[in-house]
């Protein structure tokens, strides 16, 4: 069910206000009125409405509410209510961003005509808007499905389970591309053309995250004024994506695994169960596995996400895409900042090829939008260079940063006088030591993203210590480095 679209009525003139209320309403808007600028801007963005009517006599100030409302981000329509019907206001207030304007005392039949053809001009804007969005999208989708063997087998699987109804579970480091995955998923489907609501469960504190969720009724809360839809009715009819669901709390955990089960759920201070026909896809730059074994994550809540899962390769996992996205973002950028830097050098390249790209495509991403702003490439590959010794010991323990070379570490076995002597047990142990904190540092530092505060605190030691113990394996490196150059 399609909730009604909001209108917000600003006027000062109770009865007025009341008349086109009631007139508003038995046509099936949701309407609601104030009577002060300051009671404008306070509901403007909780109630999000497609359409305000605004009297401009409010606050006598119309320029200050008209302007502010308009620079708000929001795509509401604005028509301009006031008994003033001299060109120049009208031109002034088209000017500010109205979107009509309207004489007063209001004609309701004149009104209604009014009103729809704002709203068909809102709709065709927002539909070219979302044809702009998926040419975009389809740009992407064919640049990182284009030349890697893995990638192709990704592509496979999404075929195969796009048009049904299964919950898919994205695996995938940091920045490899799991949005645009979920996206393509949702766009090759059945419910393609139906909203697709995209929720970062780690970006918004857990104490908010249930109300964004599932929405609130009025007096639920402090400051709830009124009701809230919240994102799974908004993706009612499509596809919600769950972006680092690995970060939702435990206690939010059970009501997600109410709605996978049974498609329903009740507000924040509801009384009521909502019925919703929500596709689910999950994404995590996680082990779920683990967060079970540790407890942070529910065991019954990890097998309904993990019907399907796609694991998305790391950029150094497919090297041989990174020419390809070096090509495609070079392109985009140019002319996104209007520039047009010469092409990477064969040597930038191969430099590139050799980085380990703990950030993935995002940092790659980034990296070629600096170079189209600064057309410095030199100043690119010192980049690269700064970042090598410590990429090659954390981004990736698998995969290291020239996988082309052997390792140099010492031999448990090494010659002394001409005979092979056994290192002591002290010693193996010690070795033993080092290696696994080293690897137990590169996971944490990898799942933070290289937030040092944050991985010292899960590995439980103090800031310094981290940077001490970072310090220390740096240094090793560098003289393992030494000792290939000398042997």
């Amino acid at each position: 069910m399609n909730p009604k679209p909001r209108v917000l009525i600003v006027d000062d003139d109770v009865e007025a206000a009341k008349q086109l209320a009631g007139h508003l309403a038995h046509r099936n808007f949701d309407v609601t009125v104030v009577s002060s600028e300051a009671e404008a801007i306070r509901l403007f963005r909780s109630i999000d409405p497609v359409l305000v009517l605004l009297d401009t006599a409010v606050g006598g100030a119309e320029p200050t509410i008209l302007e502010r409302l308009k620079h708000s981000r929001s795509a509401a329509s604005i028509i301009v209510l006031s008994a003033d019907r001299e060109p120049q206001s009208i031109f002034a207030a088209s000017k500010l961003g109205a979107d009509d304007y309207l004489g007063k005392p209001v004609d309701l039949k004149e009104l209604e005509v009014r009103i729809a053809k704002v709203l068909d001009k809102r709709k065709l804007y927002t539909e070219v808007t979302q044809l702009r969005e998926r040419v975009r999208r389809q740009d992407d989708f064919t640049m990182l499905f284009g030349t890697s063997p893995k990638m192709m087998e990704v592509k496979m699987t999404i075929e195969q389970v796009a048009d049904t109804t299964a919950t898919v579970l994205i695996r995938g480091e940091s920045g490899t591309g799991k949005e645009v995955v979920a996206r393509m998923i949702n766009s090759e489907s059945s419910r393609g053309d139906k909203p697709f609501v995209k929720v970062n469960c780690a970006a918004i504190p857990h104490e908010l995250l249930e109300s964004e969720l599932f929405g609130y009724e009025a007096g639920a809360f402090t400051g709830a004024t009124r009701q809230k839809l919240g994102k799974f009715e908004q993706a009612n009819g499509g596809t919600i994506f769950l972006d680092e669901v690995s970060e939702m709390h435990p206690a939010l955990q059970a009501k997600l695994l109410h709605v996978l089960q049974d498609h329903e759920f009740s507000r924040l201070g509801g009384k009521r169960d909502i019925q919703v026909d929500v596709r689910v896809l999950a994404a995590t730059n996680k082990p779920l596995e683990r967060a079970v074994e540790e407890g942070v994550f529910r065991e019954d809540l990890f097998y309904r996400l993990n019907v399907v899962t796609i694991h998305i390769p790391p950029l150094r996992e497919r090297r041989e895409e990174i020419p390809v996205f070096l090509e495609f973002f070079l392109e985009r950028y140019s002319e996104h900042y209007g520039k047009h830097p010469s092409k990477f050098s064969d040597y930038a390249i191969s430099r590139m090829m050799d980085y380990a790209w703990p950030g993935n495509i995002r940092e790659l991403e980034n990296l070629v939008k600096r170079y189209v702003i600064v057309g410095n490439e030199a100043q690119i590959i010192r980049e690269l260079s700064t970042h090598k010794p410590i990429v090659s010991s954390f981004a990736a323990p698998t995969v290291p940063l020239e996988p082309e070379k052997t390792s140099s570490a010492p031999s448990p076995l090494r010659q002394a006088d001409g005979e092979m002597e056994m290192p002591s047990l002290l010693e193996i142990g010690r070795r033993a030591a080092m290696q696994a904190e080293r690897e137990a540092i590169e996971r944490v530092l990898a799942q933070t993203r290289w937030n040092r505060r944050q991985a010292a605190k899960l590995l439980k030691v103090s800031y310094k210590a981290l940077l001490n113990k970072l310090k220390a394996i740096e240094e090793h490196n560098k003289g393992q480095t030494e000792h290939e150059k000398t042997h």
